[in-house]
Formats: structure tokens, sequence, C-alpha cells
């Protein structure tokens, strides 16, 4: 944790202060992923960090307030995705590695936090613009490293210039956070985890560079 960090009255939390807030922190999150989001209480939050509802409330306004700043710090780690994009070759094997980079990074990021992950979805669904924007700070800029990696392969000639990097890019980070997302409905389908990968690194390939990755 970097910077100050204040109560909701304004004051300067000590690092006993810091260290309470982020314990609170840690146990909701531990709690978002066995219950339903709307099922959590700040008391049992509480409780579960060992201390008082009204120590809570010093931290945060209520529990949304401590999902929001959950989601902003797991939104700031997620920027790192578009450095597995960035000044990226696409070109022969070093495309495949790139595919396969984006893709694994894509489900151990989901994986990792998963249970804040599906409480953003379900608010960016129901239209609150929080979540949505804190969406859009995870896969905008790897959306945006695609849509470039896209256009320097159609300067070069390597990809049809009717193809729309932009759209091409954003249906392709599109498919990677929804597969992620699924990654333990896949088995239902018969789909192994071992399977799921190379398959979707294939796509991803095909859908930046046009033609299927060399062996």
């Amino acid at each position: 944790m970097t910077g100050q960090v204040r109560t909701v009255d304004g004051r300067v939390a000590g690092r006993r202060g810091q260290a309470t807030r982020q314990k609170l922190l840690d146990c909701l999150g531990e709690m978002l992923s066995t219950s339903p989001y709307r099922d959590v209480k700040v008391i049992d939050v509480a409780r579960m960090a060992g201390t008082s509802p009204a120590t809570f409330y010093q931290y945060f306004p209520d529990v949304e307030g401590a999902v929001l700043e959950l989601a902003e710090e797991m939104a700031t780690e997620g920027t790192g995705l578009a450095t597995l994009v960035a000044g990226r070759s696409w070109v022969g094997k070093s495309g495949a590695q790139a595919a396969e980079e984006l893709v694994d990074g894509f489900l151990s990021f989901w994986r990792k936090h998963d249970a804040i992950l599906r409480v953003v979805d379900l608010g960016a669904a129901e239209g609150d613009k929080r979540f949505y924007k804190i969406r859009m700070k995870v896969l905008n800029p790897v959306t945006n490293s695609l849509t470039d990696s896209i256009k320097e392969l159609q300067a070069k000639g390597r990809v049809d210039k009717e193809v729309s990097p932009a759209a091409i890019a954003g249906s392709l980070v599109a498919m990677l956070a929804a597969v992620a997302a699924h990654q333990k409905g896949f088995t239902s389908w018969g789909v192994k985890q071992a399977e799921l990968k190379p398959n979707l690194a294939l796509l991803v390939h095909l859908g930046v560079t046009g033609k299927k990755p060399p062996r």
C-alpha cells in the first residue's frame, strides 16, 4: 500500500490503522469468494477481521464502498495485461508465443481475482457506471495495445486492409474476458483445462494475424 490512507472523516491513518484497513479488505475479499455480494454484511466482515463495525465505518462508508476499493486495486494490477501485447512481434513463432502469453495472462488474472471480478461484472451489467469504469480500466489498455499491433501488421501488408483493428481487438479481448470468467464451466462441456489454453491461443493468433500459428 502506497501513499496516505485516510479515514472516512479525512484523518490520515497511521501504520496500525492501515493494517486494520487492509485486514478488513482481505476479509471482505475472502467472504466474496464464498458468499453472494449482497449477502455480505459489515458486521460479518468486522467479526472475521477481529474488530467492530464501528472500526469498519472509520475506513469505509459501507460494504459497497469497500468492494469498490478492492475493485480499484484489482483494476490497477489488471492494467499490466497490456504489457503482454505492447511492443510484441506477431510474426512467426514470436506471434504464437505472444498469443499464448496473452491467454495465460488473462486466465491467470481471472483465477486470482475471480471473486471481485464477478462483482464488477454484475455491477457493470446492471448499469452501475462505477463498476463499468473499473472493468474498462482493465480491458481498455490491452484492447488499445492489440489494436496498435494489428494496425502495425496492416501497415506492413501482413493483414487485410479491410479489417478494422479496433473491432478485431475489442472482440478478442471480450472473448478472452468471457472465457476467463467461465473457466470452471468448460468442464461441463467436456473441455479439459489443458485443452483450453492452446485452443484459445489459436483463436487469438488467427484474430490478430489472420493465420494459424506456425508449428
